[in-house]
């Protein structure tokens, strides 16, 4: 085989190992994010579909955070106007939607449905509820992860978020104003006592109801978590209108 031949081999081969990696940065960057806007579309249009017939997903007896007793600590004051009993009649629904997710500080546009439990596929389509945390506006921990990057982006801007920052959330009956402690924690995969009922490392020192986002560090990598802790503010009905904490 002649030096030609083998140089040409090489450089055709160099030449579509290249065509490959483009092709791979193509869809990480931009084809995920388009599935990710039609199948988040998708759990939008679902949540205001069942809003629309007044079928609203609830946690059930079982879920973890529910039999804590109901004080909170002095950092976290719980707020008069809690969820309504109905929170504790039904389940919520395993990969389907429940809630909507919106941080202000994000952008006026941002907004994601939050699915229940935190499978590849599901957070393909949202926001994902750890299965087992506490749930929206209970006494515990109500914990939800995101991707930093791919499937459109959710928690790109995540190392911004700042104490006092608002988190609202809707069940399609009752408005949920939680308020991040502290900036963004960083941590390993396995530092699970992070979504904990009162969560390690976040400064509570008692049960109250609390809020944990988490998503991967660094921004293209998952050798770590970043997390962030928020409690429970405010609740509203959602024929009150929006609540303020969108203007803050």
């Amino acid at each position: 085989m002649s030096v030609r031949l083998i140089v040409r081999t090489f450089s055709e081969l160099c030449i579509t190992a290249g065509a490959l990696i483009i092709l791979f940065v193509v869809y990480v960057l931009f084809w995920t994010g388009v599935k990710a806007a039609g199948a988040t579309e998708g759990q939008i249009n679902t949540l205001q579909n069942q809003w629309a017939r007044g079928a609203v997903s609830v946690p059930g007896p079982n879920a973890a955070g529910t039999s804590v007793p109901s004080t909170s600590p002095s950092s976290a004051p719980t707020p008069t106007s809690g969820p309504t009993s109905s929170h504790a009649h039904a389940t919520y629904r395993e990969g389907k939607p429940f809630a909507m997710l919106y941080i202000p500080r994000f952008g006026k546009s941002w907004e994601w449905p939050v699915l229940e439990n935190t499978e590849v596929g599901t957070l393909k389509k949202g926001l994902g509820h750890y299965r087992g945390t506490a749930p929206l506006g209970g006494v515990g921990n109500f914990a939800v992860a995101g991707h930093r990057r791919t499937y459109g982006d959710p928690f790109k801007d995540f190392p911004t978020l700042r104490r006092g920052d608002a988190v609202v959330l809707t069940d399609g009956t009752t408005w949920f104003t939680y308020r991040i402690e502290k900036k963004p924690y960083r941590t390993v995969p396995s530092d699970t006592g992070v979504i904990d009922a009162v969560p390690r490392r976040s400064g509570f020192d008692g049960p109250g109801r609390y809020l944990t986002l988490t998503t991967c560090d660094p921004e293209w990598g998952s050798s770590h978590r970043l997390i962030a802790w928020a409690h429970l503010d405010a609740t509203q009905p959602v024929t009150d209108g929006k609540p303020a904490a969108f203007h803050s």
